[in-house]
């Protein structure tokens, strides 16, 4: 990896710097290989480390380099498709959904959650995390909020390893009017980073999906995308795929 002088560059140094990483990138490096420690990296560029910290986290954003615990920062792996669109119009957990359940709890939902759903603050609700994987690495999590009134049919002493499936099985057993998503990004939280081996803070994307039954939000799920292996893509149908480097696809009719 040569150098270069950015005294005089007239976009910010982070942004030139950026463009000469990856043409190193391209160059002389293989995918999963662990670039220099950022000490190193300044000091052949001429650079502040702060200024190569924004160059590297630009890279990360765009899903070219993986920050890892424990390994260090790492040329990221080419990127696969990840279809959202097929679970529209659907409730979590039907059929083709690719989503694994890892537990349930009752507790109270996030403020901004609860608004929605219509609950009390300290309302408890049942609380299903589900989790989404692609060539054996998770590329998603999810939390999927249902309120009490949702689900009236559910019996009361559920074993854990019960509780997720009674909860999607009764919300199964009603109608569901339609639903419609929004997508933002975010920082990962810390269950959420844990979960998909990312550092607390890293970027991700959220998608908030809302289902709709008699009139009201029967349902809420937060899903959590790895920002740096994943973007969204919209297709005439009005369905969503998450894709990633050189795969772009439009999801299928729902």
């Amino acid at each position: 990896m040569g150098t270069t002088q950015l005294e005089n560059v007239p976009e910010p140094k982070y942004w030139h710097l950026k463009t000469v990483l990856v043409d190193a990138l391209d160059s002389e490096f293989e995918v999963g290989e662990i670039l220099p420690n950022e000490r190193d990296l300044a000091a052949r560029f001429g650079v502040a480390r702060a200024t190569l910290r924004q160059a590297l986290e630009q890279l990360e954003l765009e899903g070219r380099l993986q920050r890892r615990r424990g390994v260090g920062t790492t040329v990221a792996p080419p990127r696969m498709g990840v279809s959202v669109g097929p679970s529209s119009g659907s409730w979590p957990g039907a059929t083709g959904d690719a989503w694994r359940t890892v537990g349930c709890v009752e507790a109270a939902a996030p403020a901004a959650v609860a608004d929605v759903l219509g609950t009390d603050a300290d309302e408890a609700v049942h609380t299903v995390r589900r989790v989404r994987s692609m060539g054996g690495q998770s590329v998603a999590t999810e939390l999927l909020y249902v309120p009490r009134a949702s689900v009236p049919g559910l019996p009361g002493d559920l074993t854990p390893a019960d509780h997720a499936p009674a909860v999607l099985r009764e919300l199964h057993a009603v109608e569901l009017d339609g639903d419609d998503r929004a997508v933002e990004l975010g920082s990962a939280r810390a269950e959420d980073a844990k979960q998909l081996d990312r550092l607390p803070g890293a970027a991700v994307l959220v998608v908030t999906t809302r289902y709709f039954s008699g009139g009201r939000v029967a349902a809420v799920a937060v899903a959590t995308y790895r920002a740096d292996t994943c973007r969204l893509t919209f297709g005439d149908s009005g369905a969503m795929e998450i894709t990633h480097h050189g795969q772009e696809r439009h999801a299928a009719a729902s």
